[in-house]
């Protein structure tokens, strides 16, 4: 009777284990999909259609300031690409930190979005840990408002960079931080033995959780 409780009381813990990664995973998606549909409702901050539509990859990422002047140092965020076939993936969660904008930062969080713009950057994550102004320059992105500005140069640097501090302008290069994979939580969500690479470019999960559908459609209407 004893050892029955014990293994009873054990898939409890377990489950409640499980069942509160699922709801961290979800908050977390649905505040990227908040943070992307915040960023597009005015023009000062949306990213236009045809940046979007070139963009093979999308980062959302949601940090907390950790220090004066200093920057962020706590963060997660998720990973979106787009495939060989033309569809995005399914979002996969990300850790994100130690990002510095200096006197840009003026509050408490802040909201970035990474369009990146080639196929070979997201597969830095790959090694566990990549950092995107070292792995591939950063600039900050052009925006609706500024769309007549927007030229040739600027839309083919390997990542673009939108954030809602004040201060920055677009091609203006942007020191940012690391990204680096959150693999047990991604695989207790979609319930696979499979981490970044496979979640991100294969089709392991099937059928696709509802919960990161809305995400998904949003980010497939934005760039089909």
């Amino acid at each position: 009777m004893k050892t029955l409780l014990c293994f009873v009381l054990g898939f409890l813990s377990v489950a409640a284990l499980r069942a509160g990664e699922r709801e961290s995973f979800v908050s977390r998606v649905e505040t990227c999909e908040a943070i992307l549909r915040e960023f597009q409702a005015s023009p000062a901050t949306a990213i236009p259609d045809d940046v979007l539509k070139s963009a093979k990859a999308i980062v959302i990422t949601n940090q907390v300031k950790g220090g004066v002047l200093l920057g962020i140092k706590a963060g997660y965020g998720t990973i979106m690409v787009k495939k060989p076939n033309g569809r995005w993936s399914i979002p996969v969660l990300v850790k994100a930190g130690d990002i510095s904008l200096g006197l840009q930062l003026g509050g408490s969080a802040l909201n970035t979005i990474y369009l990146i713009m080639n196929e070979d950057t997201p597969r830095q994550l790959f090694l566990g840990r990549a950092n995107i102004a070292i792995d591939a320059q950063a600039v900050a992105g052009p925006h609706v408002s500024e769309k007549e500005g927007v030229n040739h140069p600027l839309i083919t640097a390997p990542v673009l960079v939108y954030s809602k501090k004040k201060g920055l302008y677009a091609g203006a290069t942007i020191k940012t931080g690391f990204l680096s994979r959150s693999d047990g939580i991604n695989r207790a969500f979609y319930d696979v033995a499979y981490d970044l690479p496979e979640l991100l470019y294969g089709d392991f999960v099937n059928p696709v959780p509802a919960e990161v559908k809305p995400l998904m459609d949003y980010v497939t209407q934005l760039s089909p």
